[in-house]
């Protein structure tokens, strides 16, 4: 009898449940629920709808008992830095706000007049970014700070689910490192920086590495489920479960994990909280095992999915590739701008950039495509190089996992810019590295190199050289 895992992978725009299990030494996947997902206006501020998440949670695994598979573990994974502030009663205070509400303007310099930025990624080795758990808790005391006051505990996106799913609080460590409050050498909340910018100590719970359980379902979550299941910490973030899942067990490759967020990046044994790393603006993630996912964030398919919204007809991100592919456009957008960020039209944006710069102007929704996909894979092309120079390393494959690994013609234009060949696949990279953590809790693997064999002779990989792209 099969060994059902399941993974609880939640994105910026949808979740899903995804079924795992061995099957004569290959992982199989099946996914039995599918929900979407995204932030809501609330009173003028973007927030996610936490309570319709976790109805999608439960419904999910209610269809796992309709169709008799019943999983022995599961694990959630999301995006990092949101979090839910909780009162004494275990009842959530104020609103779940999501990472690109604009309430964190400015706070930047709030938390720079506590701690230099320079100070501040030397004692964290994480980037800056304004949407970060540091900036956002700092928008809470300058602005609402009786949710401070009352607050108990804070717990991010997973791991508030999983205290709903079994009432047991844990914080894991991926996702806490995004908070920018982490200390690389610790590995633990850093309280001085903490008491520094006055947040209270009181909320920040003990930080668990994944592969921990977390415990069983609730005896009310049994009632309504009809079974028990165990919870296991996965990386909780889920660009830390995407990397779990590189299909190659040589250490130190070099990845992009390819979906809303483009993050390129390689595992480190030990953070570079360097002035040079942070002119860079390198950051030093949590990954399984202690590891450093050591990469940059790229705003990545959020451009080609917010433009996907505005064009006239719904069309299918491949028809949107192979338009894309027919253009000749050389035009150039700084993708990491924060013009990007949340715009209310990302194809006036983009033809913004284009004029104000002196470029070419795209003229329908093809050219644009290819502008942000040209611009996509010269920005990974100007990383490497920035890690490489950072790292001393040269490398000479790029592995794509996640769904942007499905994007042939990104693929071809990433295998152009960067002179190295990509290796693309798996596109449930999150997924499938959530449930090799979960394997490993349960040992079916010895190690993390053990499981990525397993993912590497389990899924297809595909290559792309520099010549393959057809200008």
């Amino acid at each position: 009898m099969n060994t059902y895992y399941l993974a609880v992978d939640i994105g910026a725009s949808s979740g899903r449940h995804m079924l795992g299990s061995l099957e004569d030494g290959k992982i199989k996947l099946e996914e039995v629920y599918r929900f979407p997902n995204g932030m809501k206006r609330v009173d003028d501020s973007l927030c996610w709808d936490v309570e319709a998440l976790f109805y999608e949670i439960k419904e999910g695994l209610k269809r796992c008992k309709e169709i008799g598979k019943l999983p022995t573990f599961m694990g959630i994974d999301t995006w990092g830095v949101d979090y839910v502030l909780l009162d004494e009663n275990d009842q959530p205070l104020g609103k779940t706000y999501g990472y690109r509400d604009g309430r964190t303007n400015g706070m930047d310099a709030k938390v720079y007049e506590e701690i230099s930025l320079k100070d501040l990624y030397a004692r964290t080795g994480i980037q800056k970014q304004i949407f970060n758990t540091i900036y956002q808790l700092m928008a809470v005391k300058q602005k609402e700070p009786e949710l401070l006051n009352e607050a108990k505990s804070m717990l991010l996106i997973p791991d508030y689910f999983n205290f709903l799913l079994t009432r047991e609080k844990r914080t894991e460590y991926t996702n806490a490192t995004t908070t920018q409050l982490v200390s690389p050498v610790s590995k633990d909340w850093d309280y001085k920086l903490i008491d520094m910018l006055g947040y209270p100590r009181r909320i920040f719970g003990k930080i668990s590495e994944p592969g921990t359980l977390v415990g069983n379902f609730s005896k009310e979550i049994q009632e309504e489920i009809g079974f028990d299941c165990q919870v296991v910490l996965p990386a909780t973030h889920d660009t830390g479960s995407a990397v779990a899942a590189i299909p190659t067990a040589k250490d130190g490759a070099l990845y992009i994990s390819s979906g809303t967020w483009s993050l390129m990046g390689t595992e480190r044994l030990e953070a570079d909280c360097s002035t040079e790393s942070r002119i860079q603006n390198l950051t030093n993630e949590g990954g399984y095992n202690y590891r450093f996912r050591y990469l940059k964030n790229i705003m990545g398919l959020w451009m080609i999915q917010s433009i996907r919204k505005e064009f006239a007809e719904e069309y299918s991100y491949g028809y949107i590739c192979e338009q894309a592919q027919k253009q000749d456009i050389p035009s150039i957008v700084d993708c990491n701008d924060d013009m990007f960020l949340a715009p209310s039209s990302m194809v006036e944006a983009v033809k913004a950039y284009c004029e104000n710069t002196g470029q070419q102007v795209p003229q329908n929704e093809w050219e644009i495509a290819a502008v942000i996909y040209n611009s996509l894979g010269k920005c990974y092309g100007d990383t490497i190089g920035q890690i490489e120079g950072l790292t001393g390393k040269k490398y000479d494959c790029i592995y794509v996992v996640g769904g942007g690994s499905n994007a042939e013609y990104l693929n071809q234009v990433t295998a152009k810019y960067t002179g190295r060949t990509v290796c693309a696949g798996p596109g449930e990279a999150t997924a499938i590295g959530n449930l090799l953590v979960q394997m490993l809790y349960d040992r079916k693997f010895a190690d993390l190199k053990e499981a990525r064999e397993c993912v590497q002779r389990s899924f297809d990989i595909k290559k792309y050289d520099k010549g393959d792209l057809q200008c």
